[in-house]
C-alpha cells in the first residue's frame, strides 16, 4: 500500500516549485517545461478538490489527504519517466505536508509525513508573494500570504533542502530558475 507514495528511481534532475497558494508556481512550470523541453508534473491536488467542490461543495478534509499525495506520487513516476534530462514538479508531498500541518492544527498523516521526508529532489524553488493574489473556488489565504510564505521556508530549512527564493516579474524568476538547474545539469 504504502509504495504509491515512494518516487520511482529516475536519472532526471528533479525540480520542485514550492510556496503558498498564488505565487506563479504553476505558470513557471509550464515556462520551465518548455525552456528544458521536458515534461511538467501538475498539481494534483487542483484537479481533485475542484472535482470536490463542484460536486459536493466541500473544500479539503484530513481523510484526502493520502489520496491526493497518491496521485501526485503516481503522476511524478510516470512522467519521470517520459522527461528529458529535467523534471518540473509544480509540488511534492513536502507541501501536502506544509498544507497538513497549517490546516489541521499540526496534524500530518505519518504516511504524507514519511514520505514527504524521504522522497527526494534536487532543488526547490520557493515562489515568494510578490505576485498580485488571484482568487479561485480554492485559495483562501490571500491575508496570510506572509505568514505562508515563511512557514514554507521554515519548512525547507528545517529539513536541510537545497532551495533557491525566486523574486520579482516573470522573466526574473524564470531567469534565475534557469541558472540554477543549469548549475545541477552542469554537475
Amino acid at each position: 500500500m504504502e509504495k504509491k507514495f515512494k518516487q520511482k528511481p529516475s536519472d532526471v534532475v528533479k525540480v520542485v516549485l514550492f510556496g503558498p497558494e498564488s505565487t506563479g508556481k504553476t505558470t513557471l512550470s509550464e515556462q520551465l517545461a518548455r525552456h528544458y523541453n521536458t515534461v511538467w508534473v501538475p498539481e494534483y491536488a487542483r484537479e481533485y478538490l475542484q472535482d470536490k467542490w463542484n460536486n459536493e461543495r466541500k473544500t479539503c478534509e484530513p481523510h484526502d489527504l493520502l489520496p491526493i499525495a497518491a496521485g501526485q506520487m503516481e503522476m511524478e513516476n510516470e512522467l519521470a519517466q517520459k522527461a528529458t534530462n529535467v523534471l518540473i514538479c509544480d509540488t511534492d508531498l513536502l507541501e501536502t505536508k506544509v498544507y497538513s500541518e497549517v490546516y489541521y492544527l499540526g496534524y500530518c498523516d505519518p504516511i504524507l509525513e514519511k514520505y514527504a521526508l524521504e522522497n527526494t529532489y534536487d532543488l526547490y524553488l520557493l515562489t515568494y508573494i510578490d505576485i498580485p493574489w488571484e482568487k479561485d473556488d480554492l485559495r483562501d489565504k490571500p491575508d496570510e500570504r506572509e505568514q505562508m510564505f515563511l512557514y514554507f521556508k521554515e519548512t525547507l530549512e528545517r529539513y536541510n533542502k537545497n532551495f533557491v527564493i525566486l523574486k520579482g516579474d516573470k522573466k526574473t524568476r524564470l531567469a534565475k530558475a534557469v541558472k540554477c538547474i543549469n548549475q545541477l545539469l552542469d554537475k
